[in-house]
């Protein structure tokens, strides 16, 4: 198997999720996200609104590999922060937050056993929902999981891509919460959050359409892509869904409101592997 991704939106074929079997089965505890309060996260819930969206994924053809969360890993089923796919290269990262040191062990034994290649950033701190692929230009999110110092490596070990830093306020967790890529011509944004010069550029090469206040706080950039403009998305946020619908996109909705209590959504449950480049 040769991993291949080279967008957000090509049609994708292949793709590893998790169970949130460990994610919170009721307890109280802090939530990921920027609002950091604390909510009860109804485990079973949990269980069926993702199985649901991992249904739909093979309903439309995508293939979907599981990961075997062990217990005590509370975040693991968002499996696009330790490991994301850049051109035909697999990077591992070595998870820095407390609940999630030891996933990685996961997904780089997953991978083992398949044969396929990957390469480890365990002296960086870097996490998959900081970084976004458009075809030869890589976007990384400047955060408190993801530093300048790593984004120097990864321009040093991708030297045919043109990477580009987007540094945003610590109140959001990841890139993929203010910003994701739609198609060539079309992204989705929660304003205001990026240096002028950022937003500025971004402006310039996307037709970003803009999420409420309100809807980015359920995750509204956070659509997954799986390509031919189908997307997933919160079936909650409805001026986002409205909004995708007018720019000709097929919105698959589904009730995700008990993965987002935890700070993420379907691009952050979904690690792609394949997609099949249009070039």
């Amino acid at each position: 198997m040769k991993p291949s991704c080279y967008t957000e939106y090509d049609p994708l074929k292949k793709m590893i999720v998790c169970h949130p079997k460990y994610m919170g089965s009721g307890k109280i505890r802090n939530v990921e996200n920027q609002n950091t309060k604390k909510v009860s996260i109804h485990i079973d819930k949990a269980m069926s609104q993702h199985g649901e969206f991992v249904r739909a994924l093979r309903d439309y053809g995508v293939e979907v590999e599981y990961l075997t969360p062990k217990e005590g890993m509370t975040e693991a089923v968002y499996t696009r922060d330790i490991a994301f796919t850049l051109g035909e290269e697999i990077f591992i990262a070595k998870m820095a937050h407390p609940p999630r040191v030891g996933e990685e062990e996961n997904i780089i034994q997953w991978l083992n056993q398949h044969d396929i290649q990957h390469k480890d950033l365990f002296e960086d701190h870097i996490e998959g929902g900081d970084v976004l692929i458009d075809q030869d230009t890589i976007y990384m999110g400047v955060s408190n999981r993801t530093t300048e110092a790593a984004i120097q490596h990864i321009k040093s070990l991708l030297p045919d891509f043109n990477i580009i830093d987007l540094p945003f306020s610590d109140k959001f967790l990841h890139l993929d919460c203010i910003f994701n890529i739609l198609s060539p011509t079309e992204a989705l944004i929660y304003p205001g959050e990026f240096p002028k010069e950022k937003e500025e550029y971004l402006r310039s090469r996307y037709n970003l359409i803009e999420v409420s206040t309100k809807e980015q706080e359920s995750l509204g950039t956070n659509i997954l892509s799986i390509g031919n403009k189908r997307v997933f998305s919160h079936s909650k946020n409805v001026g986002v869904n409205q909004s995708l619908r007018h720019h000709g996109y097929e919105v698959i909705e589904i009730d995700f409101s008990e993965i987002i209590k935890s700070g993420g959504s379907f691009r952050c449950c979904s690690f792609p592997i394949i997609r099949a480049s249009s070039n």
